[in-house]
């Protein structure tokens, strides 16, 4: 084949694993075959609608096959992919459409007043709606212009393409998540997306035989990048799930056999929060992946118990997003390590003035390798502060290498507290509190103090039942903590702000709290 990306991977699969099943969605399940094509019929209708070999195209849903389905069928036309989060209003929408120029949007029937209103005044010329289990009759009478999805595959041919890709092409724009300013587009190659791919198959030692259940958003790169696309890339099956409901996740993982779940630490703890956590059948699972943050130690008890490993990973949409991971085997060992580099991936940590730090100093986290971005879309400023030694990525968060090269993140660069002239990590402060049973999520941050620069305070939301006074908090924490990094306040709130990949939105708290 001339195309060499990701595009070609359903064609590929499909002469190997033929009618294996490749998706489950609800009572629907699609084999590799089926997939490919359907994909194929796609790629032909997103080009019988004027869309090119570099030309973008925006994705805005919940996890279901049309997403998969996009996301090839752009691979094959040679198109750029954009995924949306569907968390966003129609002008943070509307901002990415624009700085992307996509020209065609594909959108969940359930969100079309929003993709509607965020087309507006962009240079989107076709919409496509995907309707409820495929059933246009569903759907409301759509407006001029927008057709159903459904309707487009089924009129188009099912020819394969065979565009020519390189592994240098831009696949993805995907926008970061915002939490320190205006979202940015990562530009992910072909390159980055199967470098990272390989990374995650030879970490995680994946097999064909495993199935995956995706209960995080597609849109986010972790669960797009290191959970949907290496089980496909392997042979595998997997399971998507539209939204996060603790009692179903039980039970799919037993109905279907998963062995492999991706998450954050809030998924894995209201997961083992459940009623049902005690008697439900996770024989299956040998495969538990957790980035974002630090998994609280009663978490990681409960599932231990449950006989479950945990491997944690550390990673940005910039890396593909692996950077590194940490093996279940070492899990206990290296307790509180983000882990090792990926297998074809390096990090250093660089002092203040931009040289290598010293062995177990703690400076900026750096990343390199074939899964690591090049560019911001359409933002050469961006680019050029991103990068140290132009092909040294600058993280922006703080961390230490041991003598082995397991990497601890202390905290992001951003979030660091000084406070009388010493760095205060938040994580270390959000680790010693959230070891409280009462605890059930907490972020730290700055807020200013006339005497010290910077003090701490914390903002803390509660496991349901439970009680817990700022005197009781601040006790837990005397002695296990240095005076200075003992938060001078406490605030106790019902629920976070969070990102559709379930971090804490530290920019919004300190809107709100950091006065």
């Amino acid at each position: 084949m001339d195309n060499n990306g990701v595009g070609s991977w359903l064609h590929r699969r499909r002469a190997k694993s033929g009618t294996k099943t490749a998706l489950v969605s609800g009572s629907r399940s699609l084999g590799y075959d089926e997939l490919s094509t359907r994909t194929d019929r796609l790629a032909n209708a997103l080009v019988a609608r004027g869309v090119g070999k570099g030309d973008r195209v925006a994705y805005l849903g919940e996890n279901h096959p049309s997403f998969v389905e996009t996301f090839f069928a752009c691979g094959l036309v040679g198109a750029i992919f954009v995924p949306l989060n569907t968390r966003l209003a129609a002008p943070e929408l509307q901002f990415q459409l624009q700085d992307s120029g996509a020209r065609l949007l594909v959108n969940a029937s359930a969100l079309e007043v929003v993709a509607g209103a965020s087309t507006a005044g962009t240079d989107v010329t076709h919409r496509l709606v995907v309707a409820p289990d495929g059933d246009a009759g569903s759907v409301a009478e759509l407006p001029p212009g927008v057709e159903h999805y459904g309707d487009a595959i089924d009129a188009a041919g099912d020819t394969p393409l065979d565009v020519a890709v390189t592994l240098d092409d831009g696949a993805m724009i995907l926008y970061t998540s915002g939490t320190t300013g205006k979202p940015k587009g990562a530009l992910l190659t072909h390159g980055n997306i199967t470098w990272n791919c390989i990374n995650t198959v030879v970490d995680m030692d994946l097999n064909r035989n495993d199935v995956a259940l995706m209960i995080s958003p597609l849109f986010h790169v972790a669960s797009l990048d290191m959970g949907l696309l290496p089980m496909l890339l392997k042979g595998a099956t997997v399971v998507l799930e539209a939204k996060f409901d603790a009692g179903r996740v039980l039970e799919l993982v037993a109905e279907h056999r998963v062995t492999t779940l991706n998450g954050v630490p809030t998924t894995f703890q209201m997961l083992c929060d459940h009623p049902e956590w005690s008697t439900a059948d996770l024989s299956s699972l040998d495969k538990l992946t957790c980035g974002g943050s630090a998994v609280p130690q009663r978490v990681l008890d409960a599932y231990e118990e449950r006989g479950i490993g945990f491997t944690s990973c550390y990673g940005m949409t910039e890396t593909a997003p692996g950077a590194t991971m940490l093996p279940v085997s070492r899990s206990k060992e290296k307790a509180g390590s983000a882990g090792l580099p990926h297998f074809f991936t390096d990090v250093r940590i660089a002092d203040p003035l931009g040289g290598v730090a010293a062995l177990g100093a703690v400076g900026e986290i750096q990343i390199s390798g074939p899964n690591v971005i090049k560019e911001y879309w359409n933002r050469p400023e961006a680019t050029a502060d991103s990068y140290a030694d132009s092909s040294w990525f600058r993280s922006g968060d703080m961390g230490h290498q041991d003598e082995e090269g397991f990497l601890f993140v202390s905290d992001r660069l951003k979030d660091m507290i000084i406070s009388g002239g010493e760095n205060i990590y938040p994580a270390e402060v959000e680790a010693a509190i959230a070891e409280l049973p009462e605890v059930g999520s907490v972020a730290v941050i700055g807020v200013a103090d006339e005497k010290w620069g910077e003090v701490p305070r914390a903002i803390v939301t509660l496991r349901e039942g439970r009680t817990l006074t700022e005197e009781q908090l601040r006790s837990h924490l005397e002695g296990r903590l240095a005076r200075y990094k003992i938060p001078k306040s406490v605030v106790f709130v019902e629920e976070m702000p969070r990102t559709a990949s379930g971090k804490i939105r530290k920019m919004d708290l300190r809107k709100q709290f950091a006065q």
